[in-house]
């Protein structure tokens, strides 16, 4: 009687401890198995943060078309004719800028087109805004020639600071002070200049 009460106690035992042990066991697995499956794998969401979609380095849309006007021989007169110049612009006023540095470097060799601006003459300074374009050019831009000399610079001046935008009024600046008379002649300069002034009141 005593041994089979042992031995129920001994089954009882090896019972309890199996089931803690299987108890054990599977909590452990639950456990590693929830952690291993809920934990995101480091690789992934890191990727799609650190390597964002770079912003090009080119700019598309930012290329303008500036006229450069040169002096062209039409019957007994002259004529102011466009040469395209194209610039990746970035900044305010750099196709502007670019298209009076053509302008003063003079026009292509060889050709029937010519300008009657000094070719000591700088660009000291530009701006364009609010429909009107401030032009600042040294003092070698008045220097030689006569009347029609004088009008075909301020014309070519005039028609290449209004390339962008036609309507602008102009106006021009020696060593930064307003030009009001040009020439040994005296031509008189009722600033500011456009288009439509100009063509009244120079014509070439």
């Amino acid at each position: 009687m005593k041994d089979q009460q042992g031995s129920n106690r001994i089954s009882s035992g090896v019972i309890a401890a199996v089931s803690a042990a299987v108890v054990a066991v599977g909590g452990g697995v639950a456990w590693f198995t929830s952690h291993s499956t809920n934990t995101p794998a480091p690789s992934n969401p890191s990727a799609r943060i650190v390597q964002p979609a770079q912003p090009s380095t080119k700019q598309p849309g930012n290329e303008q078309t500036a006229n450069v006007y040169w002096l062209r021989p039409k019957d007994k007169n002259v004529a102011l004719v466009p040469q395209p110049v194209k610039v990746a612009s970035v900044q305010p006023n750099q196709a502007l800028e670019a298209a009076f540095q053509s302008l003063l470097a003079g026009p292509p060799a060889g050709g029937t087109d010519s300008t009657t601006i000094p070719k000591t003459t700088k660009l000291l300074g530009l701006k364009a805004e609010n429909d009107e374009v401030h032009v600042n050019l040294s003092e070698d831009f008045t220097s030689g020639g006569g009347s029609t000399s004088m009008m075909g610079r301020v014309g070519q001046v005039v028609y290449t600071a209004t390339t962008l935008n036609p309507k602008a009024k102009v106006y021009i600046d020696v060593n930064g002070k307003p030009l009001d008379v040009l020439g040994g002649e005296g031509v008189e300069l009722q600033q500011p200049l456009t288009r439509e002034s100009f063509q009244k009141n120079y014509p070439l």
